[in-house]
């Protein structure tokens, strides 16, 4: 039963990293910043919650930036921002969602959109100013 225990308390734990994070973290992140609270914690455990997750609905992959899958646990439907420098990845409030272009897409063409995924690539501010 300690098994089980130790189980949801890395799940639990994980859960609430993303939760938490602003980031959008990748496997590693979460795994580094974590195994110092959790020293037993390991990559495998945090890529099969992660999976869960996923599965469970309970977050979603943003994109794969510069070969490393990031995370977000926000599952409405919005925008991101990618900068292709230095990794970064950004909500974009205030823009159209992919839900109402979702719906545009099917009256525009009588097909039923089962997923759409919206994000911008550039330079962030930061990496523009340096």
């Amino acid at each position: 039963m300690e098994g089980a225990s130790k189980n949801f308390r890395k799940r639990n734990a994980i859960l609430q990293y993303l939760r938490q994070s602003e980031d959008h973290p990748s496997a590693e992140k979460i795994y580094t910043d974590l195994k110092k609270e959790i020293p037993d914690l390991s990559m495998g455990t945090v890529y099969r919650n992660l999976n869960l997750f996923k599965q469970q609905g309970l977050i979603t992959s943003v994109a794969t930036v510069n070969g490393v899958e990031r995370f977000d646990p926000d599952t409405e439907p919005h925008v991101h921002f990618i900068c292709h420098t230095c990794g970064a990845v950004a909500h974009l409030e205030r823009l159209e969602t992919p839900e109402t272009l979702s719906a545009k897409a099917e009256a525009a063409i009588g097909c039923k959109v089962g997923q759409c995924q919206l994000y911008f690539t550039g330079q962030c501010r930061t990496c523009l100013n340096q």
